[in-house]
C-alpha cells in the first residue's frame, strides 16, 4: 500500500519481507488473464456473423461483464465485498504512489491510467467468477484466486506486522478489511461451488436464468395500481424525519459497492491521516527541543514566544486528534445520505418530477451520461476522502478559534476580559440586528396598505405615505452603505463554511444558480441518476417485459402449430416423430437446453434448433 521506503521502516528497524505486494500485483496478472481466458472459452457469443471461423470456434471466446453497473439487483452484497477487497490497491492510487514507470511529469496521468487498469486486470476474476453463469467452473476458480490473495496478505501481515507510525500492529491495521473481504468471498464460492454441485448431481433444481423483470419492479409497478388509502398509516419520528424503508426499491450493484468501497477507503484514509499527524508530532517536538535549547543558549530563559509556540502547537495537536471523530461520523453520516437522496431523486424521475433538477439539466447530453456513470463511483470516493480532510482542518480551526476565544482565557485567568469583549461583540451585533428588524417593522407599519382580506397573510406590495417612504429611503442610504459592508463579509462567511461542510456531497451543488455545469461531481451524479432512470424505471421495464413475453409465446405457438401440422400429414405417427415432439414440449418447458443442443447438418434439426433459439433469444 505504501511506498517501498515507506514499508521497509519498521519499529525494529529490520523486516525480513519475503512477500513484496507490489511485484505481487504485477505476477497476479498471470492467473488473472488465465481465468478470463478459460471464462471467455465457456462464454458463447449471443451475436455472430456467418463466418469461417463459426465451425471452428463454436461461437466460443464470448465477452466477460464483470459486472453489470446499470441492472443488476442480484447478489449485491457481494459484488460489494469484491469492490472492498479492492480498497488498499485503490488507496495506493489515491496516493499516486504506484510508478512502474519512470516518466516526465506531464506524463504521469497515462502512468496512473495504466496503474489503475492494472488494479482491474488484478481484481478482474472476483466479479467474473461472481457474475458467471458456469457455477461450477468459475467457483473453483474464484475460490482458488482467493485463496492465493488470502494467503499471500496473511503472509505478509505475519512477517511484518508492526510499523514505525502507529507501532504495534500497525499493519494489521491497515490490511484487515482486505483480509475480511477475501474470507467473504472465499465463503461465497464455497457456496456457489456445493450449490453447483448439487445441481450438476441433479440433487437440486437448476436456477431459471436472470429474469427480464425484478420482483421488487414488479412489484412496485402492482403499488402504482393499487388504489392509495383514504388515510394514510402514523409512521415514526425515524420514519418522518430520517428514513423510511421501502420493500419494493433496490439499490443497485453499482451503489453497494460504491458505499462499501467509500466506508473502507474512509476508514484506510483516517489511519493513514493518524500516522502522518504521529509523524508531524515527533518532528514538532524535535522542532520544540531545538527552539528552547536555542532560547537557553541566548540566555533568555522563559521567552514569552517561546511559551507562545509551545503553547500553540499543544493545542494545534489536541484540537486535531478530538476532531477526528466529529469529521469521521460527518462523512460517514454522508455516505447514508448519499443512498437516501438517490433513491429519492430516482423516484422523482419515475414520476415524471424534475423540478429539483436546474434547468439545464433536465434534458442532458446522452453521451455525458454514458460517461458520467462510468465517473461517479470513482468521483464519489475520491470526493468522500478530500471532503473528510477539508472537513477536518475546518473543525480543527473552529476548535482553534474556540479554544483562544473561550478555554483559554479561563486558563490564563483572564475570564472577565474575555467575557467583557464577548458582551460587547453579542451587544454590537444584537444592535445591528435589531436595526434590520426595526426597518422591516417600519416598513410593514407605515408604508404599506391594510390588507384586502381578513383572511390575507400579509399586507399587498402596494406603497403608502410615499412621502415619509422616501425620506426614510434617503436617511437609511448612507447607513445601509456600512452595513452591508458586514453583509458582504457574513456572505463570505457563510460561502465558505457551506461550500467546505458539503464538499464531500456530490448530489448537491456548492455553486450559484446558473453556474451549476461548472461542477463536474454533481454534473456526474445527475447523468448516473439519468442513466438508471432510462434503463432501471420499473414501468417502463414491466412495458418491456409485457411485449418481449408476449411476442416469445406467439412465435412458440406458430412454431407449435408449424410442426404438429407437418407430422400430422401422415397417416399416423412413426416413433421418429413422436419423439421429435416429446423433443419439442422438452425444448419449450426447458428454453435453457436449446442453446445447449447440438444441430447437425443434413439430418433436419438444424432448422428445428435454429427456430427454437430464435424464439428463445426473442
Amino acid at each position: 500500500m505504501f511506498p517501498p521506503n515507506a514499508r521497509t521502516r519498521q519499529l525494529n528497524g529490520t523486516c525480513d519481507i519475503s512477500v513484496d505486494m507490489e511485484l505481487f500485483l504485477h505476477y497476479s496478472l498471470i492467473p488473472s488473464f488465465f481465468i478470463i481466458l478459460v471464462l471467455s472459452f465457456l462464454q458463447r457469443r449471443e451475436q455472430h456473423r456467418e463466418r469461417d471461423d463459426t465451425y471452428l470456434l463454436r461461437n466460443r471466446f464470448g465477452m466477460i461483464v464483470p459486472l453489470d453497473f446499470v441492472g443488476t439487483f442480484s447478489n449485491r452484497w457481494s459484488y460489494g465485498v469484491a469492490f472492498g477487497a479492492t480498497a488498499n490497491k485503490v488507496m495506493f492510487l489515491f496516493s499516486e504512489g504506484y510508478q512502474p514507470l519512470l516518466v516526465p511529469q506531464w506524463a504521469q496521468a497515462f502512468v496512473l491510467l495504466i496503474g489503475g487498469i492494472e488494479v482491474g486486470l488484478s481484481h478482474f476474476p472476483f466479479f467474473a467468477c461472481l457474475s458467471s453463469e458456469f457455477g461450477l467452473v468459475s467457483s473453483v476458480l474464484g475460490f482458488s484466486y482467493s485463496l492465493v490473495w488470502f494467503v499471500v496478505t496473511t503472509l505478509y501481515i505475519i512477517q511484518c506486522p508492526h510499523g514505525q507510525f502507529v507501532g504495534n500492529y500497525e499493519t494489521v491495521m491497515f490490511y484487515w478489511p482486505s483480509l475480511l473481504c477475501l474470507a467473504f468471498l472465499l465463503g461465497r464460492f464455497l457456496h456457489i461451488f456445493v450449490k453447483s454441485l448439487r445441481v450438476h448431481l441433479g440433487w437440486e433444481l437448476q436456477m431459471e436464468e436472470k429474469p427480464f423483470l425484478e420482483v421488487h419492479q414488479a412489484e412496485h409497478v402492482k403499488r402504482l395500481l393499487r388504489k392509495c388509502p383514504l388515510q394514510e398509516r402514523n409512521k415514526s419520528w425515524f420514519q418522518t424525519r430520517i428514513y423510511e424503508w421501502d420493500p419494493y426499491f433496490q439499490f443497485p450493484s453499482r451503489m453497494i459497492g460504491t458505499i462499501v468501497l467509500a466506508f473502507i477507503c474512509l476508514y484506510l484514509f483516517i489511519v493513514i491521516e493518524f500516522c502522518v499527524f504521529v509523524y508531524v508530532r515527533d518532528e514538532l517536538d524535535v522542532f520544540e527541543g531545538e527552539l528552547e535549547s536555542y532560547i537557553t543558549s541566548m540566555n533568555q530563559t522563559g521567552s514569552p514566544v517561546l511559551l507562545q509556540v509551545k503553547e500553540l502547537i499543544n493545542i494545534t495537536k489536541e484540537v486535531w486528534v478530538v476532531t477526528i471523530l466529529p469529521a469521521s461520523l460527518t462523512c460517514v453520516s454522508y455516505l447514508f445520505h448519499i443512498l437516501a437522496c438517490y433513491r429519492k431523486h430516482i423516484k422523482r424521475l419515475w414520476a415524471g418530477d424534475k423540478h429539483f433538477l436546474p434547468l439545464k439539466f433536465h434534458n442532458p447530453s446522452s453521451s455525458e451520461s454514458v460517461v458520467a456513470i462510468a465517473r461517479y463511483s470513482g468521483w464519489q470516493i475520491a470526493y468522500i476522502l478530500w471532503g473528510y480532510l477539508i472537513i477536518h482542518v475546518m473543525q480543527s480551526l473552529c476548535g482553534l478559534a474556540i479554544m483562544y476565544s473561550l478555554v483559554l482565557p479561563v486558563i490564563h485567568h483572564q475570564a472577565l476580559e474575555m467575557l467583557r469583549g464577548l458582551g460587547i461583540g453579542i451587544l454590537t451585533v444584537s444592535i445591528v440586528l435589531g436595526l434590520m428588524v426595526l426597518q422591516v417593522w417600519i416598513a410593514t407599519s407605515f408604508f404599506l396598505q391594510p390588507k384586502m382580506g381578513i383572511d390575507d397573510k400579509q399586507k399587498p406590495l402596494a406603497l403608502n405615505n410615499r412621502r415619509a417612504f422616501h425620506n426614510f429611503n434617503y436617511f437609511l442610504f448612507f447607513y445601509n452603505v456600512l452595513l452591508g459592508l458586514g453583509a458582504c463579509l457574513s456572505r463570505l462567511f457563510i460561502s465558505c463554511v457551506l461550500g467546505t461542510w458539503l464538499i464531500a456531497r456530490i448530489d448537491r451543488t456548492i455553486l450559484q444558480s446558473g453556474y451549476e455545469r461548472a461542477d463536474m461531481g454533481f454534473s456526474a451524479w445527475i447523468g448516473m441518476l439519468y442513466v438508471d432512470h432510462y434503463h432501471t424505471n420499473p414501468v417502463l421495464v414491466s412495458f418491456c417485459h409485457i411485449l418481449i413475453t408476449g411476442h416469445r409465446e406467439r412465435r412458440l405457438q406458430q412454431t407449435i402449430k408449424y410442426w404438429y401440422l407437418n407430422q400430422s400429414a401422415g397417416p399416423r405417427l412413426s416413433a421418429r416423430s413422436r419423439t421429435r415432439w416429446l423433443l419439442l414440449q422438452t425444448l419449450i418447458n426447458n428454453p435453457e437446453l436449446v442453446r445447449l443442443r447440438k444441430s447437425r447438418p443434413g439430418l433436419g434439426s438444424q432448422e428445428f434448433t435454429q427456430i427454437l433459439l430464435t424464439c428463445s433469444e426473442s
